[in-house]
């Protein structure tokens, strides 16, 4: 009886020529990443007046990564200084009748800064705002129904992998191997350039089934993955880079306050006096976190006997086990096991007797 896993391939098969139970492998990749995006746009807003944007501007951290954001859409609060002014009425916590309900020096948690005590109200109104000690005047303004560099989808993403598998010593790289200097400001990512690390920001977006212009007004996470499955008994160049594109962040329907990505930063200066104030900016966008892992093997003798042995021993015990079922547990099992064995019966008493006068005759010549 022979073994076979899934009724219908062969162990041997399945662990040498489906599993490459002959090599030895190794997992312990090592793996460098560079990133790099190229694009220019222009807007002109009534925050920001007419700007263009480079890389400079739009990528954060910019010495590139294996994780890194681009921005697409911003809430600017310009001339921002530390001084007092009135908390924003959208944060809960900030909202007060009279001074009592302002503590001086409590800060607003959720808010942008100190309350100084102070309930401040507008005419014919109950119900105001603390007064708080803070960078004003404070973010007041909503997201824009529109993205601020909604022409970023032409952008390109270059991403270089060095990867090196220590058990084997051996190199790759998923940039093609050229003296072309031309090559990389020319080629695209694509079937007939698996070589060609560079992509499109508007095509890995809609590599991962989300709408360019949606993801960038809210902004959103996702994993570019790289997987290198390498054959080192085969030739160097038959080790490819294989790409997934995949949206991290949670997507949830309408406006819901878990959908996006964004945050915070500024930008400081000094005006001709010395004091300094800033300019604060509400940053939406995408951001990217490249994964890279994969596997390598390599023929050797020792996983070769090992599975050569483990096999014949699992063959061995799958004969006993189907003999099991066969003659015990199926409904004809007499029909198997009388196949399997010979009964033996004893014979005509005559020849019975003779058979013991012989076997006494046997043992007297022994004697």
């Amino acid at each position: 009886m022979r073994l076979t896993l899934g009724g219908s391939v062969p162990w041997p098969r399945w662990v040498f020529l489906l599993k490459k139970g002959y090599q030895d492998t190794d997992t312990s990749l090592q793996s460098s990443i560079i990133t790099k995006v190229k694009g220019v746009t222009f807007t002109n807003t009534s925050e920001l007046g007419e700007r263009l944007w480079d890389v400079a501007d739009y990528v954060i951290p910019p010495q590139g990564e294996n994780v890194f954001f681009i921005i697409t859409n911003l809430i600017v609060t310009p001339n921002q200084r530390q001084e007092t002014c009135a908390e924003s009425d959208s944060i809960p916590d900030a909202l007060c009748y009279e001074d009592s309900d302002c503590p001086p020096g409590k800060p607003v948690m959720t808010g942008n800064g100190v309350r100084t005590g102070r309930c401040l109200r507008a005419e014919n109104l109950t119900r105001g705002t603390c007064e708080i000690f803070a960078w004003c005047p404070v973010e007041s303004r909503s997201r824009p129904e529109k993205p601020l560099l909604d022409k970023a989808e032409d952008f390109t993403i270059y991403i270089k992998n060095f990867i090196r598998f220590p058990k084997f010593n051996f190199f790759k790289t998923n940039v093609l191997d050229t003296k072309d200097r031309a090559y990389l400001k020319s080629c695209h990512f694509g079937p007939k350039n698996p070589y060609c690390p560079i992509f499109q920001l508007g095509s890995v977006v809609k590599w991962t089934g989300s709408n360019f212009q949606e993801i960038a007004l809210q902004g959103g996470v996702i994993g570019i993955q790289i997987e290198w499955d390498c054959d080192l008994d085969r030739a160097p160049s038959e080790c490819n880079p294989r790409y997934y594109f995949s949206r991290l962040d949670s997507r949830f329907p309408g406006s819901s306050v878990s959908s996006g990505y964004n945050f915070r930063f500024a930008k400081y200066y000094r005006d001709g006096a010395g004091v300094e104030f800033r300019t604060l900016m509400k940053a939406y966008g995408i951001r990217f976190d490249v994964m890279v892992n994969g596997r390598a093997g390599k023929f050797s003798i020792i996983p070769t006997v090992i599975n050569v042995g483990s096999g014949v021993a699992l063959m061995g015990v799958g004969s006993f086990l189907c003999d099991l079922v066969l003659i015990y547990l199926i409904k004809k099992s007499h029909f198997y096991r009388n196949k399997k064995f010979e009964e033996v019966r004893s014979g005509h008493p005559a020849n019975g007797k003779a058979n013991v006068e012989q076997l006494q005759n046997l043992q007297t010549v022994e004697a």
